[in-house]
């Protein structure tokens, strides 16, 4: 048995959710398990995107049907749509450039290791009472889509991005996690469809060598295990303790940035 889209679909499954940047784990990953160029693998690490959109819809399924009907949430999450789309679009389209020249993913993935740890002290420290989700305001929201569309850089993690934006700006962090999450979902449509429409051939690169079976199989185990990681995260988030989390993933952001740096 090939194991190769069992790993791939475990490394986006887990990566996406935590800040270390599902697309660049997916690059390295990729890169040196099916030997395709690192262009290839950043479109193929957004097309994998589906299948974390999946675990999405499946544990938020309640929240969807919901935000439908609901003014506010349907106002947060449009504009946070077009903003992530007028911010991402553009980025995804020189990611190709910023690839084959010295651009190096790891290293924006230092940045969001030091904001995640001073979230971590912002939260343990901070006398500021926290907000709900509901007491967000327009602006904030746009903020909160500039976030996710600069994501689209390689190495910048769209969860790390998202939920630090939402937590820095007082939101507490069960709906920051939440909400964030809601918000990934069209995103990530946004940009399998941007990928299929600019890169169509990665797939195909990618096909020729695990085979479509293989994508299928990589897909369906980022979904399941995607569903395990964000049960767990929601759950940390609820804890008075949730400023441990931010503290132990800006750690693992760091480490991470500098694995890539020095591969």
């Amino acid at each position: 048995m090939n194991f190769v889209p069992l790993i791939l679909g475990i490394v986006q499954g887990v990566s996406e959710w935590l800040p270390i940047s599902s697309k660049t784990q997916e690059i390295l990953v990729s890169h040196y398990l099916l030997g395709i160029s690192l262009s290839v693998a950043y479109s193929f690490g957004l097309f994998m995107e589906m299948g974390s959109v999946g675990s999405a819809l499946v544990y938020f399924r309640t929240d969807v049907v919901k935000a439908l009907r609901d003014r506010f949430t349907l106002t947060f999450l449009l504009v946070v749509t077009v903003v992530t789309g007028l911010v991402g679009v553009p980025l995804y389209v020189l990611s190709d450039r910023l690839l084959e020249g010295a651009y190096n993913p790891g290293i924006p993935m230092i940045v969001l290791g030091v904001v995640l740890i001073g979230n971590g002290f912002y939260i343990r420290y901070s006398r500021k009472s926290l907000r709900g989700f509901r007491e967000m305001r327009l602006r904030e929201a746009v903020l909160v889509g500039l976030a996710q569309g600069l994501a689209a850089l390689p190495g910048v993690s769209r969860s790390g991005m998202t939920v630090s934006t939402m937590l820095l700006l007082g939101i507490k962090p069960e709906d920051a996690f939440r909400y964030s999450y809601l918000a990934y979902i069209p995103a990530a449509l946004g940009a399998v469809a941007t990928t299929l429409l600019f890169s169509d051939y990665s797939l195909s690169r990618v096909a020729n060598q695990i085979g479509q079976e293989g994508i299928l199989l990589a897909l369906m185990s980022s979904m399941m295990t995607g569903l395990l990681v964000i049960g767990l995260l929601l759950r940390i988030a609820k804890t008075k303790r949730v400023y441990l989390l931010d503290f132990s993933l800006g750690t693992l952001a760091l480490v991470v940035s500098l694995l890539a740096i020095l591969v």
